[in-house]
């Protein structure tokens, strides 16, 4: 790989670690802290929405957020041709 292309490649990656990681502040942060009080109005099995994001939803969306990151990076591995090989 160039070094055009090693500085594109990164920064791509930089772009979505930086979009990847401010969803995280958004939802654990965000509606756990900040927006618990406006959540709390609402319930969800028994729980208030707020407490909720703060315990448990911030945890999930951050493995789905992973399983976003691989997708991507494969997807970008595959654009630069730096993708793994596949073991058989």
């Amino acid at each position: 790989m160039n070094k055009h292309n090693l500085k594109e490649y990164w920064a791509i990656n930089i772009r979505y670690v930086l979009i990847l990681v401010s969803i995280w502040f958004l939802v654990s942060f965000g509606f756990g802290i900040l927006g618990a009080p406006i959540l709390n109005d609402i319930q969800v099995g028994g729980f208030k929405l707020g407490f909720w994001f703060a315990q448990q939803g911030s945890i999930y969306v951050f493995v789905i957020l992973i399983f976003v990151y691989v997708y991507l990076m494969n997807k970008l591995d595959i654009r630069f041709g730096v993708q793994e090989d596949e073991v058989e």
